[in-house]
């Protein structure tokens, strides 16, 4: 049977990418050892790690004012790592506060300077995104989270900065690479790679190089995003097999025709799903229609009496795994990424009117 895993992270990954980071674990390049005993300053992953951030820049458009960084310590660590960076002492940056993880980086912000929070939707459980706020001209920076992987809310338009000397900082650790983006219009992108990149265990950083070195205080020397800019990510051990596994991942979307062909497929994958929520008569969606993610399809029960754990075995027994929702909402949660085939999504809709089939009959 083949297992479709719906899970929001780590999430899964192309099967030619798992075919080729498997014979890279016992060989890598005729080199006679494994990718994972080479050492990162040989002169093989010195080029791996060029390598990768040439196809990163070619997939995104990346202009050459801006520094692409392979770091560690997941989006949680960026939480306290960028307001360290880019906010002046006794200075503030606004907060737009969709779900879980932008929660996560206010307070994280709090410790260090302040956050100010202009919106949120919390009240309403984060089925929306807030388009109505109010900036402070004196913030450093703005923070979104580009999608809401508990929650399952994107945005489809990004916010303007108002500080003619402030940017707009997103978090796109669960969206990033599922369509084009203007690179241009941020100041700073993070992104952990186990959602819809690579393998956990790295985190890509892209910052505009006129924010490297502001030095508003003394930091951490491996908090320093200077640091990392000098040494090209080198400064200390990276995480070199997922960079390998993050490389293979964008040789595949250049293969598969670009980000403007993967967000065709990723449309078309959603609606198919959104659609039969909508046509099925024991489901329904949580979120505001016109902002439902691509990405993170959460739905709920739409009758009373209803038992989760029944349709999680069903789905199970049909090789559909890891479909439970978040504790937070409830239900059930599909994390169709990029590398999540039509063929799953297909196999989950037929399960679906299968079941509406058994309880209605």
């Amino acid at each position: 049977m083949k297992i479709y895993n719906f899970s929001a992270g780590p999430a899964c990954l192309n099967e030619s990418v798992l075919s080729v980071a498997s014979e890279a674990s016992l060989e890598y390049k005729d080199s006679g050892m494994s990718l994972l005993e080479m050492s990162h300053r040989s002169k093989e992953i010195v080029s791996l790690f060029e390598e990768t951030t040439e196809n990163l820049q070619s997939l995104l458009s990346i202009p050459s004012n801006y520094k692409i960084l392979w770091l560690q310590g997941g989006a949680s660590l960026q939480f306290p790592m960028i307001p360290m960076n880019l906010i002046s002492k006794g200075g503030s940056a606004d907060y737009i506060d969709t779900g879980s993880w932008s929660s996560k980086a206010i307070n994280e912000c709090n410790k260090l300077e302040t956050a100010i929070t202009i919106a949120s939707s919390s009240k309403s459980n984060y089925s929306f995104i807030p388009k109505q706020f109010e900036q402070n001209i004196e913030s450093n920076y703005l923070h979104i989270t580009s999608n809401n992987t508990i929650y399952g809310t994107q945005y489809k338009d990004y916010p303007e900065v108002i500080n003619p000397n402030g940017f707009l900082v997103a978090d796109m650790s669960s969206d990033i690479l599922s369509k084009p983006i203007n690179v241009s219009d941020f100041g700073l992108i993070y992104a952990g790679a186990q959602k819809n990149m690579g393998p956990a265990g790295v985190t890509l950083v892209i910052i505009r190089d006129d924010l490297v070195g502001k030095n508003y205080r003394d930091i951490p020397t491996m908090l320093n995003y200077e640091t990392h800019v000098k040494k090209e990510s080198m400064f200390n051990t990276p995480p070199v097999f997922s960079v390998f596994v993050v490389n293979e991942t964008l040789k595949w979307l250049q293969n598969l025709g670009g980000l403007e062909a993967m967000a065709e497929i990723n449309e078309q994958k959603s609606k198919k799903l959104y659609d039969e929520i909508e046509r099925n008569s024991l489901f329904k969606s949580p979120i505001v229609e016109e902002d439902r993610s691509l990405m993170n399809v959460p739905f709920i029960f739409d009758k009373e009496g209803l038992d989760d754990k029944d349709f999680l075995q069903f789905c199970h027994e049909r090789g559909l795994r890891t479909l439970k929702g978040h504790r937070s909402v409830g239900g059930f949660r599909a994390s169709i990424y990029n590398a999540m085939p039509e063929l799953g999504v297909d196999t989950l809709i037929a399960a679906m009117k299968e079941y509406e089939e058994k309880i209605v009959n």
